[in-house]
């Protein structure tokens, strides 16, 4: 009797354990901010999250460096796309605004337009941002 009470209680221990799991969202929607400056570092920050196992859907904006993500929460993590995207050589404004820093060999690696860090060629970008917005509008 005792280890029918036994089995019965290691049985309900784990049926209670397991009803406790946290669900994983196949389809969970996820943003956060990664530094870069033009076109070419939208492709390469798409790619590299895209790449990632699980990762369905990237898109990253050039004017407000968010990057909107749908992946997979059972295949892979917030941390992995987050690292895949430091490997390219871009930042990544991580949990609680935590500022995340590609290696100075990854960045250097980027091209030489997609140095975000100078602040030259930033500036530059934004002219070039403000002249494609301009022959958008007279068109």
């Amino acid at each position: 009797m005792k280890k029918i009470i036994f089995i019965v209680s290691i049985v309900m221990i784990g049926f209670s354990a397991q009803s406790q799991e946290i669900k994983k969202n196949k389809n969970a929607k996820v943003s956060f901010e990664v530094d870069g400056i033009c076109g070419m570092c939208k492709k390469r920050i798409e790619t590299a999250a895209l790449q990632s196992k699980g990762v369905k859907y990237a898109i990253w904006s050039v004017e407000t460096h968010q990057l909107n993500l749908i992946m997979d929460e059972r295949k892979t993590d917030l941390k992995t796309i987050q690292n895949a995207i430091l490997e390219v050589g871009h930042d990544v404004v991580g949990f609680e605004n935590k500022k995340l820093k590609a290696t100075d060999e990854a960045y250097n690696s980027v091209h030489p337009c997609c140095k975000y860090r100078d602040e030259e060629i930033v500036l530059d970008h934004e002219g070039e941002l403000k002249k494609q917005k301009k022959e958008i509008k007279k068109n």
